[in-house]
């Protein structure tokens, strides 16, 4: 039976979709800055009581809030907690094309053999959403993060350079939930590649709010056409959780549904870290510095917590 679900504050019982909700608010509370400032706060208050314990965390979160505003941090962990895949090229982008040779030939071929059943892809590059805004003053309408636009721009070249086609997955995260109703990331990248790219998406999935969504319904859409393999675009930091997500949920569906087929999932990040070009400034505190270290720690603790 299900049980009955509560407003917040009303002591009724939440369901999985109310806690998801408070997910970006609890993400926010433990990414920095929030925890460095709370040991200032509370060293600042001890400092009468217990001088030396005071005096420790204020030191403690003042140090806190300088490194996880550095971009040398955001390196760090990176490369040691995260330790995204290398980027696609060579052997891997060589043998990608060659699959999407033999898939343009087989199509080429398919509709002269009638009655022949639609070719399918041998694989799939599958762009992650990575944030939408919901009105962009300057079209008037939706538009696509930043960080969206680069995975997608980044999917295009790569659709182009194989001739693999092309799908996007991304619906509306949980941090603008039970906000302005508008449509899903999925459909404002299908505007965005047809207007600037003068392509259209194969494949559209709008219905995620998360990672694991994004590769559950993905998996879902894909099997059933038969393709063996998904190019997975995402940054490069996101990429490790990502292709996790995708893996999983790729052997959840063979047991659910032995006649799929095995998909295999080729990670192609975009958006690598590097030093600066005077590496001393990469130990000051920065704009950038910050954003990635919150950015990092989010995926860090999303890996911890198996998101």
């Amino acid at each position: 039976m299900t049980e009955p679900v509560g407003e917040p504050g009303s002591g009724g019982v939440f369901s999985m979709t109310d806690w998801a909700l408070y997910k970006p608010v609890l993400a926010a509370l433990a990414l920095p800055p929030v925890p460095f400032l709370l040991l200032v706060l509370v060293g600042a208050r001890l400092i009468l009581p217990r001088r030396g314990l005071g005096w420790l965390l204020v030191l403690l979160g003042v140090a806190g809030l300088w490194f996880s505003s550095c971009e040398q941090t955001a390196l760090w962990l990176q490369n040691g907690a995260m330790r995204p895949p290398p980027a696609l090229f060579g052997a891997e982008q060589a043998r990608l094309a060659s699959q999407g040779r033999l898939y343009a030939s087989q199509a080429r071929r398919a509709p002269r053999a009638a009655p022949v059943a639609p070719v399918a892809p041998p694989a799939a590059i599958i762009v992650l959403g990575g944030g939408l805004e919901r009105l962009a003053p300057e079209y008037g309408v939706a538009a696509l993060s930043v960080g969206s636009e680069r995975r997608l721009h980044y999917g295009v070249w790569l659709s182009r350079q194989t001739g693999l086609p092309l799908g996007f997955s991304g619906g509306v995260g949980w941090a603008q939930q039970g906000g302005q109703v508008g449509p899903g990331e999925a459909e404002v990248a299908a505007r965005v590649i047809e207007r600037d790219h003068g392509m259209q998406l194969v494949w559209q999935e709008s219905g995620s709010s998360d990672t694991r969504e994004n590769a559950a319904r993905t998996i879902a859409m894909l099997a059933p056409q038969g393709v063996q393999e998904i190019v997975l675009v995402t940054d490069a930091v996101h990429m490790p959780r990502a292709q996790r997500a995708f893996i999983e949920a790729a052997r959840r569906a063979l047991v659910q549904n032995p006649g799929w087929p095995i998909i295999r999932v080729t990670p192609a990040p975009v958006a690598f870290w590097r030093r600066g070009e005077r590496p001393v400034l990469d130990w000051l505190p920065s704009r950038d510095g910050m954003a990635h270290v919150r950015e990092v720690s989010r995926e860090w603790l999303g890996w911890l917590a198996g998101a």
